[in-house]
């Protein structure tokens, strides 16, 4: 996983917004979130909290991106689905959870398989990456990254 100090791998990340983000880019901080899957409970959370709190990372000069497996539909019909602002981005190559290091073992009952590692990166505005959550609880997480952005 990317640590903190180090450079943000440069990578042209398409977005539900239309747009497109090169974490490594100089620009605002840039908050990129991990996440498993769409429309599950803990993912649901911290994208509903994410946009609840969409005006005060804006005001403080920062984008949040929400990152998944997911293809680009079903985060169209996800967000619709909760009135989410803040965009997500397809990785359904893996480019981009690898470039990070978000994609690894996991184990459910004893289970082990491949998923996607619920992790928080902030990046400056020189795109260095400033803090790493990795392992996120998602209750009070938004805040304590907006906490982040606002000290930088």
């Amino acid at each position: 996983m990317i640590e903190e100090g180090q450079s943000a791998p440069s990578l042209a990340i398409a977005t539900s917004a239309g747009e497109t983000i090169d974490p490594a880019a100089p620009g605002g901080p840039l908050v990129l979130y991990f996440y498993p899957k769409d429309d599950t409970p803990g993912c649901t959370r911290e994208a509903v909290d994410f946009t609840a709190l969409g005006d005060a990372f804006r005001e403080a000069g920062a984008r949040v991106v929400g990152v998944s497996r997911d293809p680009m539909a079903k985060h169209v019909k996800f967000a619709t689905k909760y009135g989410l602002k803040v965009p997500l981005a397809a990785d359904e190559d893996g480019a981009i959870s690898t470039a990070f290091g978000t994609w690894g073992e996991k184990s459910l009952y004893g289970r082990k398989y491949m998923g996607m590692m619920r992790a928080t990166f902030l990046i400056d505005r020189e795109g260095t990456v400033r803090r790493v959550w990795p392992k996120v609880k998602v209750a009070g997480h938004a805040e304590e990254v907006l906490a982040a952005v606002r000290a930088l």
